[in-house]
Parts: structure tokens; C-alpha cells; sequence
């Protein structure tokens, strides 16, 4: 149970990771957004940091904040994204949206409707959460994805790894006037190809 002062924490970190996260999707200016998905993410760690589970924050920082946001940050800022254009065709996918997110909303209200209902479901968990006395956080995580569930997550690994390439695929352009990398013709160089001596007269600078 969480103590008075934590009491208060815990609903000033949880109303303002809320309201950040309906900022990030309210936001007309994208870099906007990933800066309040920033401040998310640093509220959701704080969180994680009240409920003794410092592994998890930690990891929520180190990876979301220091690499995904970034690039976030970064692919917004650097590319000449026309987001107009990518609005306008936004509106065809509305209903389909729509209809995952009231699936995700019923399955959220199923499951906080049967822990409140019976609360005794929180105690006939699988995997129960060891005692910290006796295992720390951090090894129990590695104990579940590395031994119990290490499938799935090899299998989560191997969708993020087509997902990236995808994406790469998805967004490569082809300009006919940029010049590109020739992987054989730079492993096909030789010493005579790669080197040009230039004979400069005295007296004449480059």
C-alpha cells in the first residue's frame, strides 16, 4: 500500500503523464507532440520508480526517451514530411481505428472489471511476483522472459525486426539525381583507383 506522501506522488505523476498524453495526440505541431511524449514517458517512470520496480524505469528512459523519442525528434525535424498531405488521407482509416480502439477499451474495462469484482484473481496469477527479500525485481523479469516465455520473446524480436525493415523499405526514396553508395565498386578499388597524386607547381596553391 502506498503511504500518504506516495499517495500524492503518485496522482500528480499520474495526472500529468494523462494530461502529456493527450497533448501528443491533440498537438498540431508534431515536434510538439514527441515532446510531450517525452514528458509521458518520464511521468511513466516515475510510476514504475513508486511501485519499487526501478529496473523498469530505468529502461523506460534509457530506451524510449534516449533512442526512441530522439529519433522521433530527429525523423521529424530532418525529413521533409508533408504532413497535409498525410492528414487528408487519414480520414479513410477513422472507422477502422475507431473499431480497435473500442476493442482495446472493452478489453482494459474486462480486466479492471474482473480484478475489481474479484479481487481474489490478483493471487492465482501463473507467475506470481516473488518476495523482494528474496529476489530482486530485476532478476524475477529475467527469470520470466529469458526461461518461461523466452519464444515469445524471440518472436516479438523477429516482428520488430521486419516491422524496422519494413519501414525502411516503405520510406526509401529514389531520387535519379542523388548519388548513392556502390558497395562493389568501393570493395573493387585498388591503390592505382584510389589514389591520385596531383603535381603541384611551385609557387601555385590549391
Amino acid at each position: 500500500m502506498l503511504t500518504g506522501l506516495e499517495a500524492i506522488f503518485f496522482y500528480v505523476f499520474a495526472f500529468i503523464a494523462v494530461a502529456a498524453a493527450f497533448m501528443v495526440i491533440s498537438s498540431r505541431n508534431p515536434v510538439h507532440s514527441v515532446l510531450f511524449l517525452i514528458l509521458t514517458f518520464f511521468n511513466a517512470a516515475a510510476l514504475f520508480l513508486l511501485t519499487g520496480a526501478e529496473f523498469l524505469a530505468m529502461i523506460l528512459l534509457v530506451v524510449y526517451v534516449g533512442a526512441v523519442a530522439v529519433l522521433f525528434l530527429f525523423v521529424v525535424m530532418m525529413l521533409d514530411v508533408d504532413f497535409a498531405e498525410m492528414k487528408q488521407g487519414a480520414l479513410q482509416y477513422a472507422p477502422v481505428g475507431a473499431l480497435v480502439g473500442l476493442i482495446l477499451a472493452a478489453e482494459l474495462i474486462i480486466v479492471l472489471g474482473g480484478y475489481t469484482f474479484a479481487p481474489e484473481l490478483a493471487g492465482s496469477t501463473a507467475r506470481p511476483t516473488p518476495p523482494i527479500d528474496q529476489r530482486h525485481n530485476t532478476a524475477a523479469l529475467g527469470d520470466i522472459i529469458y526461461t518461461d516465455y523466452i519464444f515469445f520473446f524471440q518472436i516479438a524480436g523477429l516482428i520488430l525486426l521486419v516491422a524496422m525493415i519494413g519501414a525502411i523499405v516503405l520510406t526509401l526514396r529514389h531520387k535519379p539525381n542523388a548519388k548513392r553508395q556502390s558497395i562493389p565498386a568501393q570493395v573493387a578499388r585498388t591503390t592505382a583507383t584510389a589514389i591520385e597524386i596531383k603535381q603541384v607547381q611551385s609557387g601555385k596553391g590549391l
